[in-house]
């Protein structure tokens, strides 16, 4: 595990132009921080300057605890949006899931090698199937009382999730959630949707894009929100499609690729690599 540190940020374009990124690096020289990687990106449309910068906490003179307190002089003149996270803190994970349990068995057999630095504390699901996978991998599996009751369910998994649950990763769990739910865990929820957003949003995605005639199919991993599919994108990906390949067919391509693309998201965002702004993000890889 890495002892580092990770600063993602935002500022307006006429301030970073007077020289932020200089100053970020003299401050953290300044405190014996060694700077290891630095990743910008400019946009113009938003006049936007938007950074990632890690550096080596091996000697560096600031406790954690008190960064805020110094780097906030720094911060305001260049009104200085950011977020501090350290590589060495193992987030708590919760999995939500349905009868499909593909993206649930890539996400464990990931997290078993190593590759997803976290700690899955639980899987839920309205449906038993899942179970036998849960106790193979030791993981915590809660059966939802009365899923057929959504209010109900809802309120159970708020009392199961708790506040200390840093993600929730919905592996095709099947169910819209309601906008109480989804303000409690508002950036810090990913879903995996089995078509290429905008495109086909709702449910039987494969069944719409099989009406249509389309070449290509995708998935799309995003930040969950309030409006059903709309939040900021993270990764996607497609494959091509034919005239003869049946709906079955593009179920079955599509599985590949909602395996690969939620776990591309979650292990960015474990790895404090997703900085978003105004319903888009910036995946700094």
């Amino acid at each position: 595990m890495k002892n580092t540190a990770v600063l993602l940020l935002s500022t307006p374009m006429p301030l970073a132009r007077k020289g932020v990124v200089a100053a970020i690096s003299e401050f953290l020289v300044a405190h014996n921080g060694s700077l290891l990687h630095s990743d910008d990106h400019l946009d113009s449309g938003r006049d936007l300057f938007l950074s990632r910068l890690e550096w080596d906490l091996e000697g560096f003179d600031i406790p954690i605890s008190d960064f805020d307190h110094y780097f906030k002089p720094l911060a305001e003149p260049f009104h200085i949006k950011y977020h501090l996270a350290l590589t060495d803190y193992r987030p708590k994970v919760a999995i939500l899931v349905s009868a499909y349990q593909h993206c649930l068995a890539d996400l464990l057999f990931r997290h078993s090698t190593g590759e997803l630095a976290c700690d899955i504390v639980m899987i839920i699901s309205n449906h038993p199937t899942a179970k036998p996978m849960a106790d193979f991998y030791r993981v915590p599996f809660h059966l939802l009382t009365n899923p057929k009751d959504k209010r109900e369910s809802e309120r159970e998994m708020l009392e199961l999730l708790g506040q200390d649950v840093d993600l929730i990763v919905l592996a095709r769990y099947m169910q819209i959630l309601g906008p109480h739910f989804v303000a409690q865990y508002l950036l810090r929820m990913i879903n995996i949707h089995h078509s290429f957003l905008p495109a086909f949003i709702g449910a039987k995605p494969y069944h719409q894009a099989f009406e249509r005639g389309v070449k290509l199919i995708g998935a799309t991993s995003h930040y969950v929100t309030t409006a059903l599919d709309e939040g900021p994108i993270i990764e996607q990906d497609v494959v091509r499609v034919s005239h003869r390949d049946t709906v079955e067919d593009m179920v079955g391509k599509g599985r590949d690729l909602e395996r690969i693309v939620l776990s591309r998201a979650v292990r960015w965002h474990l790895e404090n690599r997703i900085l978003v702004y105004q319903n888009k993000t910036v995946v700094f890889v």
